[in-house]
């Protein structure tokens, strides 16, 4: 394997950033601008300064990626986007990271030949949904950081596109992109680059069904007592059942390009910019060193591991799901930042040219030079003959090698010259200063791009306007069902239109439901890792055929394989299959889904300016803040493999349930094969229970109520309050509600 085919890709928050990770020897380096990037509070990049960033990677031979890795609302899609982009597009930038589909799209045809970056906010775990992205056009995928090695190595078989992954920095308790906890609780959404990162505080944590004054510090003391963690007792305000250790992978960088990962990702935006030196030398130097000299020659020194958690740690490091699915060992239990007493130096990338210098007399003084082969040249002045003292060779070499604060260094220069010949220092000087401008012209224009004429797709853009209009007519109510139990307790009642329903309650509910005129779709799982189990392809083309009408689908993955099979038609998309704005609700259309879930970020005006023709929204539920790949269960408790749940309680005294998911097809015994998850819910219900008449007016197709953790008898009577005040007419009883976003939004 050949070192451009392998790339170290640093992170900058900032110009001075950017110039450490180059100088440190980042192969590329991502940055955000001014707007749609994921690190809202870095210091991120003018226009000027990441024009100048462009050009600066171009002259090294390096790469510079810009984040436009945020969902947009219409406005900011129909009217900013372009005008956002356009300059860096035609001054050569090299690749935008995505996340939504309406954007990837409009980029793509505003902007041909601009790399796309499957952002891992899209949380791609599988080949399918890679190759999906593929198909759409993407040149890389940026994988789910849950990934293990075997994963990535299914997916790099699967698809020719790059593969990026991180190897270095912060992990996200939630899987990518899957996370509110931070939009519902504080109004500082994630997915709009602006966490407030809600999963390092505190919170202390009781099985459903145990006295309350078992607490975190009893339970973690005791795990700890038993040499699972040799640390102090704490108490449980200082427990942090919820922060990750930082990844540090170092030690398997042979394993990670073994399975297929071509770009190498260093996490830390939000950091200074000795970290991101100081990181970036390490993995540069161990990344050549094992390019050089083989896997099996490959071995790191202590100090450099130590050097690593100096710079920055949080309880220690891990080498992250590469190797293992969850556990203890990747928590820390605390949000404690330690570093050591070091400050790494800032070097200043140079670049090494070649000159030719001639100077004769009664000629100009010409000056040719070259970097990787490129040549800019200038020819200036006249040479004159010596009236008194010639110029000597040294007085001139002297003069030349005065490259001030350029980013070039001489690695030769050839002087051929007359013994006596007189030029002004001056002329020497411009001819090195044009000469280095030529150069680097020639190096940018390789790189410029002119405007493509793509404006007819801003107009279009511009143009959509929502179609929705105030309906009259009952709007049909669908219900979702997480547990077997609540199912059975609702579905004979009147007034349902259709259930999403888990295996088990599939198979109970299925005929009786198709006989009734129910519309039956399966809920899939919030993660799709590995193939569906064997049993379940068999019970989905059984259900198919005695009446089941389609899927509620919660990830790209799941849609790809589905639609693989031929049956995207079936396919209803979930909230968490974004859908912010007229373009991406467009791209769904086009793949000719049933319909799609309104997202829960988008408050009341944004939601009426979008296109809701063929959208449903949700009405009531237990809002999930996060998908996790971690279990506090077992992270805290031990594992039982039982799906039983967790209370968080934090510093308000706000209770958050935490649901183990051991088998997410609710179906067979799978030997826990399939990765599992939690599900965190928020601590009240968001209900829209008194919002009937703006729900009118938006257009919808349909309303869902989706019950999760609720008794069974309780969601029956909130299901029937609901209907009364929708299908109905009545008045809304007094319950505790919250309205989400409905009202504020997300920023």
């Amino acid at each position: 394997m050949r070192r451009n085919e392998i790339e170290l890709l640093a992170p900058a928050g900032s110009y001075e950033g950017f110039e450490a990770a180059i100088g440190a020897g980042a192969d590329a380096v991502y940055v955000g601008g001014a707007a749609f990037g994921a690190r809202a509070y870095a210091k991120n990049f003018g226009e000027e300064e990441l024009l100048r960033a462009i050009d600066t990677a171009h002259i090294h031979g390096k790469k510079l990626y810009l984040t436009v890795n945020t969902l947009l609302k219409n406005r900011e899609l129909s009217e900013h986007l372009y005008d956002y982009l356009l300059p860096y597009y035609k001054e050569g930038l090299d690749a935008v990271i995505v996340q939504d589909m309406g954007v990837f799209m409009a980029i793509r045809e505003m902007f041909p030949g601009l790399h796309l970056h499957a952002s891992t906010q899209m949380t791609v775990t599988g080949p399918e949904g890679m190759r999906f992205l593929e198909e759409q056009g993407a040149s890389r995928v940026v994988t789910a950081r849950e990934l293990s090695l075997d994963e990535i190595r299914r997916m790099h078989e699967t698809s020719p596109i790059e593969i990026e992954s991180f190897i270095h920095g912060a992990l996200c308790y939630s899987y990518s992109g899957q996370c509110l906890m931070s939009s519902i609780l504080g109004g500082r959404s994630g997915n709009r680059g602006r966490c407030a990162q809600p999963c390092r505080l505190p919170y202390q944590t009781v099985l459903c069904g145990e006295s309350k004054d078992r607490t975190s510090e009893n339970r973690i003391s005791a795990k700890r007592s038993q040499g699972k963690r040799k640390q102090g007792k704490r108490n449980a305000e200082e427990i942090c059942p919820l922060s990750l250790k930082d990844i540090s992978t170092i030690e398997i960088l042979p394993q990670i390009l073994d399975a297929g990962v071509t770009s190498l990702k260093i996490e830390g935006r939000m950091k200074q910019p000795g970290y991101t030196a100081g990181v970036t030398s390490v993995y540069r130097k161990y990344l050549d060193i094992l390019l050089e000299k083989g896997a099996e020659n490959y071995k790191v020194d202590e100090k450099d591991k130590q050097y690593l958690l100096d710079l920055f740690n949080r309880g220690g490091s891990c080498t992250g799901y590469y190797q293992m699915q969850n556990g203890p060992s990747m928590m820390a239990f605390t949000n404690e930042k330690k570093t050591g007493d070091i400050t790494p130096a800032l070097k200043q990338k140079k670049e090494k040219i070649q000159g030719t210098l001639i100077l004769y007399p009664g000629s100009p003084v010409i000056l040719d030079v070259a970097c990787r082969g490129i040549h800019g040249s200038a020819s200036v002045g006249e040479v004159q003959y010596a009236q008194n003292q010639p110029l000597t060779e040294e007085r001139v070499r002297s003069q030349m090698e005065k490259l001030g604060n350029t980013v070039y260094e001489w690695e030769s220069l050839d002087i051929q010259m007359d013994e006596s010949i007189f030029i002004p220092m001056k002329i020497l000087n411009e001819a090195r200063r044009q000469a280095l401008e030529a150069l680097e012209k020639e190096i940018l224009q390789l790189y410029r791009r002119k405007e493509t004429g793509s404006l007819w797709l801003k107009q279009k853009l511009s143009a959509q306007r929502t179609r929705s209009e105030e309906t009259e007519k009952k709007l049909p109510i669908y219900v979702s069902c997480e547990e077997k139990e609540t199912a059975l307790a609702l579905y004979k009642s009147e007034g349902i239109q259709g259930m999403y329903l888990n295996g088990d309650a599939m198979e109970a509910c299925l005929d009786e439901g198709v006989s009734r005129g129910m519309e039956m779709y399966l809920l899939l799982p919030h993660i799709m890792r590995g193939e569906m189990p064997e049993k379940m392809n068999f019970q989905i083309k059984d259900w198919l055929n005695r009446g089941m009408t389609g899927f509620l689908v919660r990830n790209l993955e799941t849609f790809a394989i589905l639609q693989k099979a031929g049956l995207a038609e079936k396919c209803v998309l979930d909230h968490s299959m974004y859908t912010w704005n007229n373009a991406a609700e467009e791209f769904w259309n086009e793949q000719k889904i049933m319909r799609n879930t309104i997202p829960l970020e988008l408050n009341e005006g944004e939601i009426r300016h979008r296109n809701n023709q063929n959208s449903e929204i949700l009405i009531y539920g237990y809002l999930p803040l996060m998908i996790s790949a971690q279990c506090v269960h077992k992270n805290v408790y031990g594992c039982n493999h039982k799906e039983e749940w967790v209370t968080l309680k934090d510093r308000y005294d706000k209770e958050f349930t935490a649901k183990c998911v051991c088998n997410p097809w609710k179906m067979e015994n799978t030997n826990f094969s399939i990765p599992c998850y939690n599900i965190i819910y928020n601590s009240i219900p968001y209900g829209l229970l008194k919002e009937k008449n703006q729900i009118d007016k938006l257009g919808v197709s349909s309303l869902r109520l989706a019950f999760t953790i609720e008794k069974p008898q309780e969601a029956l009577k909130i299901y029937e309050e609901f209907r009364e005040v929708y299908q109905n007419g009545g008045n809304p009883p007094k319950r505790e509600y919250t309205k989400g976003h409905f009202k504020r939004g997300a920023e």
